[in-house]
């Protein structure tokens, strides 16, 4: 067994443990006060070490879930208090919408680049959860190997190597992909944007999750399309009788679906939903513009697939990137444009025309040198405890009627707030004490929840955020 298999091994075994107990806690199964499981116990019971099963009981207890008892052992702490999951709601509008947020956008976008505000707002990693000592290395071989090409123009479909350095990642999906399906494009959104662009015009419908991401509906807004929302469940996604009603009724042109972990819910949407949806766009032989961007970071064991693996039609156009993964500042995306492949590279030739050399180079070295699983590995497990102390303590100090999701993967948690709390002003309010966060409404195209925040876990947990979603607590009591 390779280092990254085995780093990747003890990664599941240890997930394993933490979810199993995770699941006793919110499943009510063990209470406030009641003792853990003994080590001994779980690890006859799961099938790991002894030492796998302290690993996972001393994180549970640096997320606040679990405390240890001298002599005694681990016990659930008292305030450990989960808020109930947020719930389905029908948001289908049979009237698309224009878009209209330009100045909270823009807000928005300022605040994130702001080193004074706790970043609970933009759905942003950490420099410090990044690789940044291989990057780094990579960079400067490639800058020293390839001097002259590096500074020279890499023009579409993208440097030859990355291409097939990104068509090998998803050979793990069971899928074959060519180099030469491979668009490389400056991160996720300029994908997203090529791929409306190859398949939309003006004054078009596309159908979108509610809540969808709000740079998806500022998209929308600046190329004059028109938005329809379609029930999504916080859990499973986008409701696909929801969307087969509306395409019957409506001339849908392209459908833009986060099936993996979708932002702001985090929601996974069932292998069973993703080939049914394959099939409902080849009923209707309309493109779905699949946005993967969050699909590396799974909590479960196994990466969940693409809608792209079950379409035999060529009408999914799948995006993603390493920003969520590797490196936000490399601007490494790419696309896989099925039939739209020829319409999406000529736009990218039309508009930035080429992606920077060196980074793409360097992420080309980073990768074949086998570092990314590994880190991969550390990634995963820093985002799902993040997550897990984030909702713990929004459960914690949050009043009562509060309700979460409950991500199975990404670093994002939607919070729905009690009835009359608008978000807009907890939106303010937490600025004005230093605090970042997202208001609910900028992530529906007709203005829907008004009650909701989405708050950002991509930063490493600490003193500073505890109290910063200590304060958010009390402004949303207030």
């Amino acid at each position: 067994m390779t280092v990254a298999n085995s780093a990747q091994m003890e990664g599941f075994l240890y997930d394993r443990v933490s979810r199993h107990v995770m699941g006793l806690v919110e499943s009510g199964t063990l209470k406030p006060g009641d003792r853990a499981p003994s080590l001994r116990q779980l690890s006859q019971q799961l099938k790991v070490s002894i030492t796998t099963v302290k690993q996972a009981y001393v994180a549970l207890e640096d997320q606040g879930v679990l405390s240890v008892r001298p002599q005694s052992g681990f016990y659930v702490n008292n305030r450990v208090e989960q808020a109930p999951q947020v719930q389905l709601r029908s948001t289908t509008s049979f009237k698309p919408r224009k878009v209209r947020f330009g100045e909270l956008f823009e807000e928005i976008f300022q605040i994130a680049n702001d080193p004074n505000i706790v970043p609970l707002g933009a759905a942003v990693p950490s420099v410090d959860l990044m690789p940044v000592k291989g990057l780094i290395r990579a960079t400067n071989r490639a800058a020293s190997r390839l001097a002259e090409s590096v500074l020279d123009y890499c023009f579409p479909p993208g440097n030859a190597e990355l291409r097939r350095q990104i068509a090998r990642q998803y050979l793990q999906l069971g899928m074959s992909v060519s180099p030469d399906d491979v668009i490389v494009t400056s991160g996720a959104t300029e994908a997203l944007h090529l791929c409306l662009q190859a398949v939309t015009r003006r004054g078009d419908i596309i159908a979108v999750e509610s809540p969808t991401y709000f740079s998806v509906l500022r998209l929308i807004e600046r190329m004059g399309l028109l938005a329809v929302e379609i029930d999504t469940d916080p859990e499973t996604g986008m409701r696909l009788d929801a969307l087969e009603n509306v395409l019957e009724t409506m001339d849908v042109k392209a459908i833009l679906s986060v099936p993996n972990f979708n932002n702001p819910t985090g929601a996974l949407m069932p292998e069973e939903n993703k080939r049914r949806m394959a099939e409902l766009i080849a009923e209707h032989n309309i493109p779905l513009i699949e946005d993967d961007v969050y699909g590396e970071l799974y909590f479960d064991e196994q990466r969940p697939p693409v809608i792209k693996k079950f379409d035999t039609n060529g009408l999914v156009l799948t995006c993603s990137s390493f920003s969520k993964t590797l490196a936000p500042g490399y601007r490494i995306g790419w696309v896989l444009a099925g039939r739209y492949r020829d319409e999406v590279l000529e736009w990218k030739q039309a508009t930035t025309s080429a992606v920077a050399s060196l980074t793409q180079q360097a992420v080309s070295d980073y990768l074949r040198s086998g570092e990314y699983e590994r880190h991969l590995v550390r990634m995963r497990k820093a985002f799902r405890e993040q997550v897990e102390k984030m909702r713990f303590t929004v459960a914690h100090h949050f009043p009562e009627g509060t309700r979460m999701t409950n991500p199975r993967g990404g670093f994002v948690l939607w919070v729905e707030m009690p009835r009359g709390v608008d978000c807009l002003d907890v939106f303010n309010r937490a600025l004005e004490a230093g605090i970042s966060i997202t208001p609910g409404i900028i992530f529906s195209a007709t203005r829907r929840y008004r009650n909701f925040i989405r708050i950002s876990c991509g930063h490493s947990w600490s003193a500073e955020i505890e109290q910063a979603v200590k304060k958010l607590g009390e402004i949303v009591a207030a």
